[in-house]
């Protein structure tokens, strides 16, 4: 065992030793953000709570709808009363026409480029891509407006792309409000062949049609005071920044069909039978088990029949941004009552519409993950605000969100048993994904339906918070907890990502992100988790996520709100955290390079020399006890031992001079009290000192989670902090004082960092394959969150291209 100067260990046994290394930007990882983030102001604090002089504006509709089914379009007029909170005066006012998105001739269309085959890097042209710009071409879509009125007066208009300004006479002053009119119509896109949000499907075998309509009417842009207007185009991903308010719509429908919409029904005794209205009641104080409204029988019943004329519903919904609906002749309707700790709002209604084609899976998941969502997202934010909350099943997989009302998908798959007979059954990957997607899209009835951030320019902070919450309640589904477990980390998952050279910020703007999925889905949602189990622990970060939800309940938080309050309300400085994983592109890999070993000297040379002596003994004998017992095939190590026990005497180099006693004793004296306190107490406990080197290299600092084995065989775990790094980001060396000898160390033995290369985690070192080899080479545990999610809004192409010629 080597001894270390008594000076030296004295010093270390304190704690932390910087690595003698030169430093450059010592201070770069641990930068505070105060030049990144917005400077403080009335409107957003200090502390990342909304100022005192926070303002939004509030934009109220009164909407009559008609869907015609056959000619596959929608005519509407809505009445609009906006108010101006603002503290300026604005001389017009902006639309979003959402629609014209799919105009062959819009912003999107024109700016498409082409696809690129990934291993040839070819240009392609797939069939998926073809049929959109069939589509285009053989049906005209996009918003006919055929008025804009104040009261009898035309306003006019200029229409831009997927934007209408609308120019008013005079400025609307803080604190008024204007009331106006809209007329408007469009054909109904097919979901498949433009891959839209919102659309038809249709069903050839009994011709009947599944409409769920979204971004379907004229809506306000929002006036914010970061940016003022957000009238960036709709180019498909970043979605969509709007003002709370109150709706009344009514929607006219072929009379056979039921209606799915944001908020509550209102006149259930003109569209629906005396039956249905019963059972609607039965539903309204069962919590355990679903009861059907329309049952699966009576839903293929209507499929068969067609009713002449219309029906029209009519609801209404408070304090929403937004508003959706789906209609088909071919729903099962089924509900149940979720209850909640919440006087304001105890009992929300949870309802789930499939068709026939959905059923087992739907009716024995869909409202039961519905309200297992609601249970789990509002322990970590707020108790869920709304009446109702529904799941509609639409398009074949992926999914959308609005308030009280979601589009999901996921659907059977049909087996043929014979020429006469045939099933639908559901694998265990098809389960898996109807309830997370539900938990998803439901999930986003809090962010940002309620926590209303801007989707336009931040993705991350509705996906990325959502889909962190989503990963939480999927293990917390009791059912499939196993099965869920057994599918990869997220922070697994994430690495492949964080080392591409794709790789682009978090706080990159929607339509700008090169891999829209892994940055705004899985990124942001490995970041908190590593933020809660890591740097944070549950409990603090638990309380600052609610606190940030109830302080932006229906208000319009930025980023710099949502870093603020976690630091605020945890007492955590995390600006290094938020410049690492938010606004760099660094990734995580600590290697554990060295471990060295000491405890700490007497100094007196008596004691000293005589162990200086038997290590010496150690180090030279050992190496030619083991050449003679192979030479001699002797086999019995202790007899070896005693014949080289002669290698040092008393008369050697380690034997202790009057010389070396006389400079023990003024050594001593040199001594304070407490310094020879601390010394003999030192020699006494023998306590083992440990230097352990780490070297950062993937550049994103980290917390350094240790797993240490002792010489007796027992095991213990130590937390070295990030803050470890903010003299250092490169190398650094933490002192470790032991009683016990340690053996092994590991480094994030838990995988709670998103390290990505697990073989240089261990000392002594081990042969142990890459977490990103493991994820390669296991198809059957792939993360099944964030991917597919954002094959939806990424509006990922069909990968099968199309033969192509060179021409002339």
């Amino acid at each position: 065992m080597q001894k270390a100067l008594l000076f030296i260990a004295l010093v270390l046994v304190a704690g932390l030793v910087a690595a003698e290394q030169p430093v450059v930007d010592a201070a770069g990882k641990f930068r505070q953000l105060g030049t990144l983030l917005p400077t403080p102001n009335v409107y957003r604090n200090a502390a990342g709570a909304p100022g005192h002089g926070y303002w939004q504006q509030r934009a109220d509709y009164k909407i009559d709808v008609r869907l015609d089914e056959r000619q596959r379009r929608v005519s509407a007029s809505e009445t609009i009363t906006y108010t101006n909170e603002s503290p300026d005066a604005l001389s017009y006012l902006w639309l979003q026409l959402d629609q014209n998105r799919f105009n062959a001739n819009s912003l999107e269309r024109r700016s498409e480029a082409a696809q690129q085959n990934s291993e040839t890097e070819d240009s392609t042209y797939s069939f998926s891509r073809m049929r959109r710009d069939h589509a285009a071409a053989d049906t005209e879509y996009g918003y006919t407006i055929e008025s804009v009125k104040r009261g009898n007066r035309k306003l006019p208009y200029t229409i831009v792309d997927t934007m209408m300004r609308i120019d008013l006479a005079e400025p609307l002053a803080p604190g008024s409000e204007i009331v106006f009119s809209v007329d408007w119509s469009f054909n109904v896109t097919e979901q498949a062949a433009v891959n839209s949000r919102g659309g038809y499907e249709y069903f050839p075998e009994t011709d009947t049609y599944l409409y769920y309509l979204a971004q379907w009417f004229p809506r306000l842009v929002a006036y914010t005071d970061y940016t003022a207007w957000q009238h960036k185009q709709f180019l498909g991903r970043g979605e969509f920044t709007l003002e709370f308010g109150d709706y009344e719509v009514a929607i006219t429908v072929p009379a056979d069909h039921v209606v799915s919409a944001t908020g509550e029904l209102m006149n259930a005794e003109a569209v629906l039978s005396d039956v249905q209205r019963q059972r609607l009641a039965r539903a309204m104080q069962e919590q355990r088990q679903p009861v059907f409204i329309v049952t699966p029988d009576e839903a293929k019943a209507n499929e068969q029949r067609r009713e002449r004329g219309n029906k029209t519903w009519r609801f209404t919904a408070t304090n929403v941004r937004d508003f959706a609906f789906a209609s088909s002749r071919k729903f099962i309707w089924d509900a149940m009552i979720h209850e909640q700790d919440d006087t304001a709002n105890p009992v929300v209604l949870v309802m789930s519409f499939y068709p026939t084609e959905a059923q087992p899976i739907w009716s024995r998941y869909s409202t039961h993950a519905v309200a297992h969502t609601m249970a789990v997202y509002s322990r970590f934010s707020f108790p869920y605000p709304y009446p109702t909350s529904q799941s509609v099943n639409t398009w074949k997989g992926g999914g959308m969100e609005y308030p009280m009302i979601t589009f999901n998908g996921y659907r059977p798959e049909l087996t043929e048993v014979n020429e006469d007979d045939e099933q639908l059954t559901y694998s265990r990957s098809i389960k898996q994904s109807l309830i997370g997607v539900i938990i998803h899209e439901v999930g986003h009835n809090y962010f940002p339906m309620v926590v209303n951030s801007d989707e336009r320019q931040w993705t991350w902070m509705d996906e990325g918070l959502n889909s962190f919450l989503q990963y939480v309640a999927e293990r917390e589904w009791e059912e499939n907890f196993h099965e869920y477990e057994e599918s990869q980390s997220v922070l697994d998952h994430v690495i492949e990502y964080m080392l591409s050279e794709k790789q682009v910020p978090i706080m990159t703007q929607s339509d700008s992100i090169l891999q829209f999925g892994p940055n705004a889905y899985t990124k942001p949602t490995a970041a908190l988790m590593v933020l809660r189990e890591t740097v944070m622990g549950r409990e603090l970060f638990d309380f600052a996520f609610r606190e940030y939800a109830r302080r932006w309940m229906f208000k319009r938080p930025t980023p710099a709100d949502f870093f603020r309050t976690l630091e605020d309300a945890s007492a955590v400085d995390l600006d290094w955290f938020w410049r690492g994983w938010f606004y760099g592109t660094d990734h995580v890999d600590v290697a554990l390079t060295r471990v060295r070993e000491f405890q700490v000297s007497s100094q007196d040379p008596d004691i000293e020399f005589a162990e200086n002596r038997k290590q010496a003994q150690r180090e030279m004998a050992e190496p030619l006890i083991q050449k003679r017992n192979r030479e001699e095939g002797r086999e019995t190590y202790v007899e070896s031992r005693r014949e080289l026990e002669d290698f040092y005497n008393e008369h050697d180099k380690f034997t202790p001079s009057n010389k070396d006693r006389n400079d023990y004793r003024e050594f001593l004296d040199d001594l304070e009290d407490w310094e020879r306190a601390a010394l003999e107490r030192a020699v006494r406990e023998a306590d083992y000192i440990y230097f352990v080197d780490f070297a950062n290299v993937g550049g994103l600092v980290s917390p350094l989670p240790l797993a240490i084995t002792y010489a007796d065989g027992s095991t213990g775990s130590y937390d070295i902090p990030a803050e470890i790094w903010r003299r250092n980001p490169d190398n650094v060396t933490k002192a470790l004082v032991s009683d016990k000898r340690i053996t092994a160390i590991e480094l994030d033995p838990l995988q709670q960092t998103a390290d990505a290369d697990r073989s240089n985690n261990y000392f002594p070192q081990r042969i142990v394959p890459s977490r990103l080899e493991l994820y390669k080479r296991d198809e059957e545990t792939r993360d099944l969150m964030a991917d597919m999610l954002a094959e939806l809004k990424a509006e990922k192409d069909d990968k099968k291209a199309l033969p192509l010629k060179p021409g002339n």
